[in-house]
C-alpha cells in the first residue's frame, strides 16, 4: 500500500490518518503545534448540526454583513482594509449566490452522511467526547426571521434532513432553562453536540494505535517532485531539518491549505473567517442546574450552544473578516457572555474561558475534498464552519479517492 503523508492533525487530518490506516496505507500525520487539535478544532461551537448546512452565499447574507460593517459588536465584521487574498475571495464568494439552493443541499446530504460514521468511529475507538444526543433547537424572536427560516427548512428537508416547526410554548417544553420572548423556532432531534478537542485528540491516539506516525512541532518549508508518484518534504523538526519521501499527499491544513496547495501547483482559495467562543465554568450547582442541555442556535444573534458535559456551557458565534489575525477581542467576547446572562440569568459567568479561531472557508462554502492537478496529490480541507460536522464523512470520500 502507499506511503501517505498528511498536512495537519486538526479534526480533518485525523479523520482522514484514521480512515486511510483502515485502508492499510502507511500513513505520517505532520502537524506544525505540539499536540492534535489545537488550531480550529480546539474550542468550537460544538454542534455536529446538519441543520447549520445552509451556506452563507446568499443575497441576504451580504446585505446583512454590509448593515453590520460599522458595528463592532455585529455577528459579521469585516476589516475594510484591502487585500489581495480578501477580495478575491470575497469575489469568488459572490459568484457563488448562484449555487446557493445547490450547495445547500448538497452540504446537507454530507453532514447526514458525515453523522453515521463519526458514530461509529467513536464506538469502535472508544471515544469519550461527551456527546449529547438531544437535538438542536433554532429560535426565532420575529414571525419574520421565522417565516424566513421556513424557506430555509424545505432545502434542508430537500437534503434530506427530518426538521420540524414549534411554537414558543413548545420552545420552553424542550429546554425548560430558556429565558427569552421567542416567536418560535426549529427542533431538529438528529443532531447533536460534543467536543471537537476530546474527539479529535482521542482519535490520533487510536490512529497511533493503528500504527499511524505523528510528527509534531513540524515545519514543512518546501515539497518537491523528483519523480512521478514520488514526493519530498523538507520538514524542520524542532529545529532539525530533515527530508521525508512519500507517494501520496493529502493536504488538511486548514487556513494554511492555500499555502500548501499553491507548492503543488493547485488554487485552493481557503480564506481565514474568525469565531468566537467561550466556555461557560457550571462551578456551583445552580449553574449545573440552569444551563441548557439541549443544543441551541439564535439566528439573529448568530450565536451557538453545546453543553460538554455535568460542568462546561459552550457559546460560540460571530465571523470575522480580517485576516489571520488571531487576537481575542473583548468587544467580541462580550456580546456572548451577554447573550449568556440574558437567556440563562442563574447561570455564573464568574469563570468564563475565551477563545477565537480561524475557520478554513471556501468561497463556495463547499469543502474541497478529492485529487488536485497533479498526480498523488488530495484534498480534504475548506469546511468552514462546518469541519467538525463533515469531516468523518469527507475524511470516507478521500479514502475512496485513493482506492
Amino acid at each position: 500500500m502507499s506511503r501517505i503523508a498528511i498536512i495537519g492533525a486538526g479534526i480533518t487530518g485525523v479523520t482522514t490518518a484514521h480512515a486511510l490506516a483502515q485502508c492499510g496505507h502507511h500513513v505520517t500525520v505532520f502537524e506544525r503545534h505540539r499536540y492534535a487539535a489545537m488550531e480550529t478544532s480546539f474550542a468550537n461551537g460544538g454542534q455536529l448540526s446538519a441543520s447549520n448546512a445552509e451556506v452563507w452565499n446568499s443575497t441576504a447574507t451580504v446585505l446583512k454583513g454590509l448593515r453590520w460593517m460599522f458595528t463592532r459588536d455585529a455577528p459579521l465584521l469585516l476589516n475594510p482594509l484591502p487585500t489581495w487574498h480578501k477580495y478575491s475571495w470575497m469575489g469568488e464568494f459572490l459568484r457563488q449566490i448562484p449555487h446557493y439552493r445547490a450547495n445547500t443541499v448538497e452540504t446537507v446530504r454530507l453532514a447526514i452522511a458525515a453523522r453515521e460514521h463519526l458514530f461509529s468511529i467513536a464506538e469502535q475507538e472508544g471515544i469519550d467526547f461527551d456527546l449529547e444526543r438531544r437535538g438542536i433547537l433554532h429560535v426565532y424572536k420575529t414571525r419574520k426571521e421565522f417565516d424566513a427560516a421556513a424557506k430555509v427548512n424545505d432545502l434542508l428537508r430537500e437534503g434530506g434532513l427530518e426538521r420540524s416547526a414549534v411554537t414558543s410554548s413548545e420552545l420552553q417544553r424542550i429546554e425548560p432553562t430558556l429565558h427569552g420572548d421567542f416567536y418560535g423556532g426549529f427542533f431538529t432531534p438528529s443532531d447533536s453536540t460534543g467536543d471537537i478537542h476530546k474527539f479529535t485528540r482521542g482519535l490520533a491516539d487510536a490512529c497511533v494505535r493503528h500504527g499511524v506516525q505523528f510528527h509534531y512541532d513540524a515545519e514543512i518549508t518546501s515539497i518537491e517532485q523528483p519523480a512521478e508518484g514520488r514526493f519530498s518534504l523538507t520538514v524542520n523538526l524542532e529545529g532539525e531539518t530533515q527530508r521525508f519521501g512519500f507517494e501520496r499527499i493529502v493536504v488538511c491544513a486548514g487556513v494554511k491549505s492555500r499555502h500548501f496547495a499553491a507548492m503543488l501547483g493547485d488554487h485552493v482559495n481557503v480564506y481565514p473567517v474568525k469565531g468566537y467562543s467561550i466556555t461557560v465554568c457550571l462551578d456551583d450547582q445552580t449553574s449545573r442546574q440552569r444551563a441548557p442541555w439541549v443544543s441551541l442556535l439564535d439566528d439573529s444573534a448568530k450565536i451557538v450552544t453545546s453543553r460538554l458535559g455535568a460542568d462546561r456551557f459552550r457559546v460560540a458565534g460571530t465571523a470575522e473578516i480580517n485576516g489571520f489575525n488571531r487576537d481575542i477581542r473583548s468587544d467580541r467576547i462580550a456580546p456572548l457572555v451577554d447573550w449568556t446572562r440574558r437567556h440563562f440569568p442563574e447561570v455564573s459567568t464568574a469563570r468564563v474561558i475565551p477563545w477565537a479561531g480561524l475557520r478554513p472557508m471556501l468561497p463556495s462554502m463547499l469543502p474541497k475534498v478529492g485529487r488536485g492537478k497533479r498526480r498523488g496529490v488530495f484534498y480534504n480541507t475548506g469546511h468552514g464552519h462546518l469541519g467538525w460536522t463533515l469531516s468523518a464523512a469527507t475524511a470516507q470520500a478521500v479514502a475512496g479517492a485513493m482506492e
